[in-house]
């Protein structure tokens, strides 16, 4: 038992200075969140299994907060909404059950991000291409690239992991450094537009 332990925390160690390369991507997506979410749009995220837990954890963050109290931000995890997802299976099948919730939430400068560590999942990818139908910006955590998730896309965070729960545990990794740098960046975002749609006394 000790063997599996050590194994996997070395991959996992042995992961991570590639991940810190690629990982200062989140700063920019933070900022542009930013700007997003308090401008009234509002952030898709989706995932299937182990990844749509991580969905529901991201967004969960950006309702409710990461560490100081603030604006709540508009952030939905698609599969979380069970009755929808399963009809829409049951009707339409599996490969539409987050397109079809792009196309029915999704406005144009709203931004979906999707979860996977293949890259390869069809559901996932039939949502990035109905967001490119109604406007909006498709983002992803991957794992190893060239991937068709990451190739249509326009922005990726792709971890260089062949081992996919390594890739998963680094996703949720990114996911707190994105919320993060969403916080971080509401100051810059002038009060008017931090505050749209909020009661404030």
């Amino acid at each position: 038992m000790t063997a599996l332990v050590e194994e996997h925390l070395a991959e996992l160690v042995r992961t991570l200075p590639a991940f810190g390369q690629v990982a200062p991507v989140l700063d920019g997506w933070g900022q542009a969140l930013a700007g997003v979410l308090t401008e009234g749009g509002r952030l898709l995220v989706a995932g299937n299994g182990g990844s749509a837990a991580e969905a529901q954890h991201l967004t969960a963050e950006l309702v409710g907060k990461l560490r100081e109290d603030r604006v709540p931000l508009s952030a939905l995890a698609l599969h979380a909404e069970t009755s929808s997802a399963t009809a829409i299976g049951n009707d339409y099948g599996f490969d539409e059950v987050y397109a079809r919730q792009v196309r029915a939430h999704g406005r144009p400068g709203d931004v979906l991000l999707l979860l996977s560590t293949s890259g390869r999942s069809r559901n996932l990818l039939a949502a990035a291409e109905a967001a490119a139908e109604v406007g909006v910006h498709r983002w992803a955590f991957t794992g190893p690239v060239p991937n068709p998730l990451a190739a249509r896309c326009s922005q990726v965070l792709a971890v260089p992991c062949r081992e996919p729960q390594i890739v998963q545990e680094l996703h949720l990794v990114a996911a707190h450094l994105l919320c993060g740098y969403i916080e971080a960046h509401l100051p810059d975002v002038p009060a008017q537009r931090r505050y749209a749609g909020a009661v404030v006394s």
